[in-house]
């Protein structure tokens, strides 16, 4: 499946994603990365990004990457670990497949701000079911 019809769909079909202000910006098999503007809405009463705004980023690039070898991937098991916050500026999330089988998949993913600090930690697992992303495309 190519990488481009997968990426272009995870950026029009994930609507919380995109609600959220986030887009992949780039995919490769076993890899994806996302990137999101922080606006107010993505900050908590500390006036820092939200948690639960990082974990969705991280989420989403985790989301794309698992996906990318074109087999549906539902994620089983993730955590997040935050370290730092960010009040401003563009966050990037870069996921990466750690290992793989036919069934499971481990992931890591980073969140940095557009300095490089590193904001969080993300870890996911997923399932792969016996069902081809290209059957969840618009004909």
């Amino acid at each position: 499946m190519d990488m481009k019809a997968i990426q272009t769909f995870f950026n029009s079909a994930d609507a919380f994603a995109s609600h959220n202000g986030m887009k992949i910006t780039e995919l490769h098999e076993g890899y994806a990365r996302a990137e999101m503007q922080l606006q107010p809405y993505h900050l908590n009463g500390a006036r820092t990004v939200h948690g639960g705004a990082l974990f969705t980023l991280a989420d989403f690039a985790f989301a794309a990457a698992s996906n990318s070898r074109g087999q549906l991937a539902l994620s089983i098991n993730s955590s997040i670990s935050i370290f730092r916050g960010a009040k401003q500026g563009k966050l990037i999330a870069e996921s990466r497949e750690v290992s793989h089988s036919p069934k499971l998949a481990s992931f890591e993913v980073s969140i940095r701000d557009e300095a490089g600090e590193l904001l969080a930690t993300f870890q996911g697992m997923v399932y792969r079911k016996s069902v081809s992303l290209e059957s969840l495309l618009p004909v």
